[in-house]
């Protein structure tokens, strides 16, 4: 039986490139999907119809808490609803997750799926700010999701903490291997010949711990001044945004190389040995699992989402969060066996072949969500 679909992100492009897989296997099996988010570009637009899905921005701020912006999310999605009256709503990241749960009260009898990515910026930090934004996103979680039929969690910590805090039932609640990957899109290509190059890739955030990896950096390109250490990624508006011009006095330094950013990672993570990332949170970070298919080694940090990926000594290793020291010593070890990059980068593939294929992932999703 067809049904009526909407899938609900924030930024347009990651309906292209954290749910596209998800939308043509949706399609494939005859349904209707309407996708939504911010203001769209053409191309998002044209990759959509292409897919088979429909196109909808939506007024929503992705960051800052501005009430009446979010009313106005709120009310432009309950309009959008009454008007598409669609059988299942899915939605994923955190505003979308809130708004359109709370907007899809106007439909009893719709379906709807949430899907967690990671706690974010407002679960995170000790100050007053911040706890007191903890205690609003949880009221706001809570009651966006009583009528969820399920909840889909990227990893267990995260399911832990929204049961711990009586968000969700524990009963509610579904555990899938992140976005997944497409394993023949990142192809996995042997090492390059060339000098020792280190790359992360991220929003540039501090709690993506970017400021730990330059910081990291400087001691390295003190003992080993032949080796690289790249950044890329592109600006974020977020109260935890990292100035350009602070990273880029990194690269002046000559601490970091600055790449800028770009749409398609696949010609970086080629060109590099080491994928990197000392994030300080995260549901399952996606480019971890593409260099991963593209048989890197990997170093992480020992937090939520990035420890489900590394076995240590295995396929990489953990380091602490927030650890300048414990990083550019585990960085010091790479550089100083390089010996053991090929059979760990072998066992990052084969990983990804076995847990993170995004075919196996959307079927995860397709069987929870009853389609």
């Amino acid at each position: 039986m067809s049904l009526r679909l909407i899938i609900i992100g924030a930024l347009p492009n990651s309906l292209i490139n954290f749910r596209g897989n998800l939308i043509k296997v949706i399609n494939h099996k005859g349904h209707q999907i309407t996708a939504m988010a911010a203001t769209k570009g053409p191309l998002v637009s044209q990759q959509l119809a292409a897919w088979g899905a429909n196109y909808r921005s939506y007024p929503i701020q992705r960051n800052g808490l501005n009430p009446l912006v979010d009313w106005q999310t709120w009310r432009f999605l309950c309009q959008t609803f009454r008007e598409l009256q669609p059988d299942v709503i899915f939605a994923y990241t955190i505003k979308p997750v809130i708004w359109g749960g709370l907007a899809c009260r106007v439909l009893p009898g719709t379906r709807f799926y949430a899907l967690i990515t990671g706690l974010g910026f407002a679960f995170q930090g000790k100050t007053l700010k911040r706890k007191l934004l903890s205690k609003l996103v949880t009221v706001l979680y809570r009651t966006a999701l009583k009528r969820a039929e399920r909840v889909i969690f990227q990893n267990p910590d995260n399911l832990n903490e929204f049961v711990q805090r009586g968000i969700v039932p524990s009963g509610k609640c579904a555990l899938v291997n992140g976005s997944g990957v497409d394993i023949s899109r990142y192809a996995n290509t042997p090492l390059p010949n060339k000098s020792i190059t280190f790359l992360t890739i991220g929003r540039l955030l501090g709690e993506k711990g970017f400021r730990e990896y330059a910081q990291a950096a400087q001691i390295i390109k003190s003992r080993y001044p032949g080796v690289t250490l790249q950044l890329l990624g592109p600006e974020d508006s977020s109260p935890d945004g990292i100035p350009l011009n602070e990273v880029q006095n990194w690269h002046e330094q000559g601490w970091i190389e600055y790449l800028g950013s770009t749409d398609d990672v696949r010609h970086y993570l080629r060109n590099c040995h080491i994928y990197v990332l000392p994030s300080y949170h995260e549901g399952m970070p996606r480019t971890v699992l593409e260099a991963m298919a593209t048989g890197r080694p990997i170093l992480t940090t020992d937090v939520p989402g990035c420890r489900e990926t590394v076995t240590n000594g295995d396929n990489g290793y953990l380091v602490p969060k927030a650890d300048a020291q414990a990083l550019a010593e585990r960085i010091i070890w790479f550089i100083e066996n390089r010996a053991q990059w090929e059979r760990m980068g072998k066992r990052s593939r084969e990983i990804a072949e076995e847990k993170y294929d995004v075919n196996k992932v959307n079927a995860q999703l397709m069987e929870i969500m009853g389609l």
